[in-house]
């Protein structure tokens, strides 16, 4: 198999600092943010601009949360040796970008995505008619494109946001992608790749452009990607000449879908700051105690000596999370039978969710103790990542002829 272009080894993800984390975020995105940074380079940032679109009023709440979010992601397991950590605000070129590509996105573009309207209508008590509001998804993009990312972990719901990051990306490469002399440019690149493998090049290009064969792209592509006497610029032109384009600035990135979580909440319904169902990420045990013993049951269990049905309550869910096959078959004999009450029901998920939480609470304990190594990672983080975004607007500047001599 070839090997994939630079830019599909990028990933890049943030969080919204508006509330502290809870196992939802743990089991729906974090765990993902582990495995992800041991595969790929990966950038996760404090989205704090994101969090202003619906939190402009009460702004107070992201400075509130924002530390305390990013130690539960050194809790968690995030390296910062292994992954960029930076906050999205200190790092200007996301704004920048933002409004360069404002110039080029038809309005009709942000109208239609799915989330504005759903969120309007999920949001009632809140003052949505900004265009902090309606531009969130440009925002957004310009996030992802500001590093050329090539994979973006996403729900199903924030997919249409990748899909109008892709038809940006190509928008701004149809209309600024062909520098002049584009074909005089990369043709000189092609030669740079030496006798052998400009020749191998331009029958791989022919056999695209004249008969479709993609795996001539593929093979086009790694050819590119071991190539070592021609530049990222040269680079990123030859895939445009390749295509029958022009040269691609701004790669289009995929959406990499994160296993749905199935993390319930309180009340059975998916956990989530906005249902007041949620058990917080380093909650005190004794409150997590009483969250887990106060649960809903299956409502025909009125007393002890009546039976229920697993399926119908809440505490299973959390069960097929927790509990091992032995003890799962342990709640559906003794719930059916009414052999067991629904306080020995919950403990095994007591202790399994405190036990989960013990490491945590632990090793966040010693990034609170030394707040100035957590400000360290992240500033570092910053100067990290604002060095690539840099790059990346040099070129956006160029192409969009913004640089006056």
């Amino acid at each position: 198999m070839a090997p994939l272009p630079a830019h599909y080894q990028r990933v890049i993800s943030g969080m919204r600092p508006t509330g502290p984390l809870h196992l939802g975020h743990y089991h729906g995105v974090l765990k993902s943010w582990v495995q992800l940074q041991h595969e790929y380079e990966c950038f996760f940032f404090v989205a704090d601009w994101h969090a202003l679109t619906t939190h402009y009023e009460d702004p107070q709440v992201i400075g509130a949360n924002l530390w305390d979010m990013v130690i539960d992601w050194l809790a968690a397991g995030i390296d910062p040796g292994a992954a960029t950590l930076f906050i999205q605000s200190r790092v200007p070129e996301h704004a920048e970008l933002h409004l360069l590509l404002s110039m080029i996105v038809p309005l009709g573009w942000l109208e239609r995505v799915p989330t504005y309207r759903e969120q309007q209508t999920q949001l009632k008590e809140k003052d949505l008619a900004t265009y902090g509001f309606l531009g969130y998804p440009l925002l957004q993009s310009a996030d992802i494109l500001a590093y050329r990312a090539g994979l973006v972990p996403v729900g199903e719901d924030q997919v249409a946001h990748i899909e109008l990051t892709r038809e940006l990306a190509r928008r701004f490469n149809y209309l600024y992608g062909r520098d002049p002399g584009f074909e005089d440019k990369a043709e000189a690149a092609i030669r740079k790749l030496g006798k052998r493998n400009a020749r191998f090049y331009r029958s791989l290009r022919k056999s695209y452009q004249e008969q479709g064969d993609e795996e001539a792209v593929d093979k086009a592509r790694a050819l590119l990607e071991t190539a070592q006497n021609i530049s990222v610029g040269d680079r990123e032109r030859l895939y445009g000449y390749l295509e029958g384009g022009g040269k691609i600035i701004l790669p289009e990135p995929e959406a990499w879908l994160t296993p749905t979580s199935k993390m319930p909440g309180l009340d059975g319904q998916k956990m989530s700051k906005s249902y007041g169902n949620t058990i917080g990420l380093r909650e005190d045990p004794e409150s997590v105690r009483k969250k887990l013993r106060t649960m809903p049951t299956d409502p025909a269990r009125v007393r002890r000596i009546d039976p229920g049905e697993p399926e119908k309550c809440p505490v299973w869910q959390l069960h097929k999370i927790y509990s091992t096959e032995d003890t799962r078959r342990w709640v559906e004999e003794g719930c059916r039978s009414a052999g067991i009450g629904c306080l020995d029901c919950k403990q095994p998920v007591i202790d399994a969710v405190l036990a989960e939480q013990r490491p945590l609470r632990e090793k966040a304990a010693e990034y609170l103790d030394q707040p100035e190594t957590v400000r360290g990672i992240i500033a570092e983080g910053c100067d990290a990542a604002r060095d690539v975004a840099r790059e990346t607007l040099d070129e956006v500047r160029h192409a969009m002829q913004l640089v006056y001599r």
